[in-house]
């Protein structure tokens, strides 16, 4: 009897020994779940905060500058170069002398059409002399007049002749291209030019807008040209000529840039990235634009406070090197996310890191 009972206690020991150590893990296993639920990660993002600065709207294209004014040098009298006086990037003033071809052969000419005329003259003195006496008939003072008159045409052409040895710059501008040798028969050159002269104080921009832009451009109206030569370096034009018709094939017309180049370091054949204002906001609200997202055809950005990425719709406005204008649902201040904003949800915790 006494050998059952203390058997019966071992086994309800053991039975509340299994249960205790039953109760233990199922505490252990509520713990874990509850620490789970509180380890939720927050997801790392970039930020950038809403603030207010200009923006434009703008056409891009580009183009490549020209100079106002040129010319080709040429020479109209047939010669030896014999001197010449400037060389490529030398700047000339209109009327400069370019270079001198060889003159003894336009001094004789000159000199023989002088005499001839001196000889013509004093002889037509006579014949007038004679004349009033009746002496001779009219037709004969007529002929003479004549050769008189046909003598004064030649010296002219033998003086302008003389004239012409000596190439001047037609107008001023920098010489760009020199072909003339010292030595050389301008005979040469007949078809290729002497000199290059280039006007570059004032160089154009020509480009070529499709026809819906047309009542978006006016006389005077700004652009911003960014040039690649030199280390995209911008500078301002202006709208200088609009043309009035569009060219059917292309579906575009012509407009004319002015480009100020007071410095010159600007220069003919230059490619430029061509910016056209059409208008500007101040003082507007921007962002980056990398922070929209189009969801359901609809542009949002995460908005991000104490922690929370809360995804809110925007209305847009101008946009302009790599900014965007906020029109409605954002205010100053605010700070959107704008790297990481792809993988996530509203309402998501998130922890800004600095990029």
């Amino acid at each position: 009897m006494q050998h059952k009972f203390v058997k019966s206690l071992l086994v309800t020991a053991m039975l509340a020994s299994s249960g205790l150590l039953t109760g233990c893990g199922d505490a252990e296993a509520v713990n874990t779940t509850e620490s789970k639920k509180e380890a939720v990660l927050a997801i790392p993002v970039e930020v950038a905060t809403l603030s207010r600065a200009s923006i434009s709207q703008n056409y891009a294209t580009t183009a490549v500058l020209e100079a106002k004014e040129e010319a080709f040098v040429v020479a109209r009298a047939s010669g030896i170069v014999d001197h010449i006086m400037v060389e490529e990037g030398d700047y000339v003033e209109q009327g400069q002398v370019l270079a001198q071809l060889e003159t003894e052969r336009y001094e004789l000419n000159l000199k023989r059409a002088d005499a001839n005329l001196v000889g013509i003259q004093k002889e037509l003195q006579k014949v007038r002399d004679m004349h009033k006496k009746n002496l001779i008939s009219d037709d004969a003072l007529d002929k003479l007049q004549a050769q008189y008159d046909a003598a004064k045409a030649a010296l002219e052409l033998a003086k302008l002749d003389l004239a012409e040895t000596t190439i001047k710059a037609p107008i001023a501008g920098f010489i760009a291209e020199r072909n003339a040798k010292v030595g050389n028969l301008t005979e040469s050159f007949q078809r290729e030019r002497m000199f290059h002269i280039v006007q570059q104080k004032v160089l154009y921009g020509i480009v070529h807008l499709p026809e819906k832009e047309l009542a978006s451009v006016h006389k005077g109206q700004q652009a911003t040209l960014q040039l690649t030569a030199l280390n995209n370096t911008t500078v301002d034009a202006f709208v200088e000529r609009i043309s009035p018709v569009i060219d059917a094939q292309t579906g575009t017309f012509k407009v004319t840039l002015r480009v100020p180049n007071d410095d010159a370091k600007l220069k003919s054949g230059m490619f430029a990235e061509v910016k056209l204002n059409y208008d500007t906001h101040q003082n507007a609200l921007v962002m980056p634009r990398d922070a929209l997202l189009d969801i359901d055809q609809t542009l949002n950005v995460f908005v991000v406070k104490e922690g929370v990425a809360t995804k809110t719709p925007v209305k847009v406005g101008y946009q302009e090197n790599g900014m965007v204008e906020i029109l409605d649902g954002l205010s100053d201040g605010v700070q959107v996310v704008i790297t990481g904003q792809h993988n996530l949800k509203d309402n998501a915790p998130v922890e800004v890191v600095k990029g």
